[in-house]
């Protein structure tokens, strides 16, 4: 322990430790916050909640949670396949294959249980059959900027979770360029071998950089591998793109079915903490046969399933974006609004989605811009300044009114006056 000492005591002069903060309540996008390192309480405009739709405090979603409550208890208190599975689940599940168009869904805590099962699954099947062998080996693709729980599975997806050693043919892990159609369809021609299984696996929108994934082009390059998997995860496409929300199809037009026309099985993740007021996960498919081997997945079955007050938000959440589909077109509005202002301003805004990162100059530390934002203007925004770019990451949502975003802007641009001051040669 004494390594983990040094170790944390250096990671704290170092000022690389995130700044943290205790939420004390909320209304609408006026959060009240405390300082961890300081005790200072305050009450802020929010632009880096990912509650793009402003469901979190929508009264039916809320009340949802809570007749959940009195009807099953906070709790399951079991996995899904012993005694822990609720209607609700079956409800959840078939609202997600009618907003997605895949007709068979399951469930999990998280995206990255549900990643994490779908390698177990794919790769490895479930428990040993009599009378099959399983002799194929699996060939992995994976955008370089997927997010975590993406490269966490894909990264331990030689064994099967829980296990020590694996048994089943070799996963091989390959990554290409971000959102290179080019250099995926390099990568394929390199390391696809004639038996091989093969899945390729993007984020719909990329979550720190807001650009979205060329879908048409991949389906393009994947049907000449017929049975090949493309999996998109549409953590921060679903309730954000497309004309009423429906993710990275609608975007673009399509729908799961033409993926299939093209010999490719479409796979999606849909999760909840973002346009569903909630938490947890979902995997769709056209398959049936995919779905008991997710549901015996360790991150699945060893492990308590979706309580009901979560179940019971999402499932309303969703229910509110189909009905309500002028609420998607606020969110872009409020999107094209912001990024027009920023740029404007002369910020270098990257991407196209409500997810918003600001490129900022390498003279400028994005955690001193983001603390001289809340400290001297009440505006809370992510400094992210571990990755290779740093940068503002902003998320606009459908609750944010032009003045709110008016401000923000204004105070984007004192706080990078007053904290950029380059060189200037004599």
């Amino acid at each position: 322990m004494e390594v983990v000492k040094e170790y944390v005591q250096r990671w704290y002069e170092s000022g690389l430790a995130p700044d943290e903060y205790v939420c004390h309540q909320k209304q609408g996008n006026l959060v009240e916050i405390e300082s961890v390192a300081s005790g200072k309480r305050q009450t802020v405009l929010t632009f880096c909640t990912n509650d793009v739709l402003g469901l979190v405090q929508n009264e039916a979603v809320r009340q949802a949670a809570v007749d959940a409550i009195f009807q099953y208890g906070t709790s399951n208190s079991s996995t899904s396949v012993l005694s822990g599975r609720i209607d609700l689940h079956r409800q959840l599940e078939q609202e997600i294959s009618e907003f997605k168009h895949l007709p068979h869904t399951q469930l999990f805590l998280n995206a990255w249980m549900a990643m994490q099962a779908l390698m177990d699954a794919f790769c490895h099947l479930a428990i040993p059959v009599p009378g099959f062998q399983h002799t194929r080996e699996t060939l992995i693709l994976t955008d370089v900027l997927n997010h975590g729980c993406i490269l966490s599975a894909v990264v331990n997806a030689g064994t099967r979770s829980g296990k020590l050693f694996g048994h089943s043919p070799r996963v091989r892990v390959r990554a290409y360029r971000h959102c290179d159609v080019e250099d995926l369809s390099r990568k394929l021609r390199r390391y696809a071998r004639p038996q091989d299984r093969i899945m390729v696996i993007s984020d719909a929108v990329f979550s720190m950089d807001g650009d979205i994934a060329p879908l048409p082009d991949m389906i393009e390059v994947l049907r000449h591998y017929e049975g090949s998997v493309l999996v998109m995860d549409e953590a921060h496409a679903s309730g954000a793109i497309g004309a009423t929300g429906g993710g990275i199809y609608e975007h673009f037009g399509i729908l799961p079915q033409y993926t299939m026309e093209q010999g490719v099985v479409p796979l999606i993740m849909t999760t909840f903490s973002k346009f569903a007021a909630s938490a947890g996960a979902a995997i769709s498919s056209p398959l049936a046969e995919l779905i008991p081997l997710l549901n015996v997945s360790p991150t699945s079955i060893g492990t308590v399933s979706l309580s009901p007050p979560l179940a019971a938000a999402a499932l309303e959440s969703i229910r509110q974006v189909r009905r309500h589909p002028d609420m998607v077109k606020k969110l872009q509005a409020n999107t094209r609004y912001l990024r027009s202002r920023l740029v404007e301003a002369g910020f270098d805004a990257i991407g196209e989605t409500n997810v918003i990162p600001v490129i900022l100059p390498s003279e400028i530390n994005p955690k001193l811009f983001g603390q001289y934002m809340l400290e001297n203007h009440g505006i809370w925004v992510s400094p992210i300044w571990f990755i290779a770019k740093p940068r503002i990451r902003m998320t606009a949502n459908a609750l944010h009114t032009k003045e709110e975003m008016d401000k923000l802007v204004a105070a984007m641009v004192t706080t990078r006056d007053f904290l950029y001051k380059p060189m200037i040669s004599a």
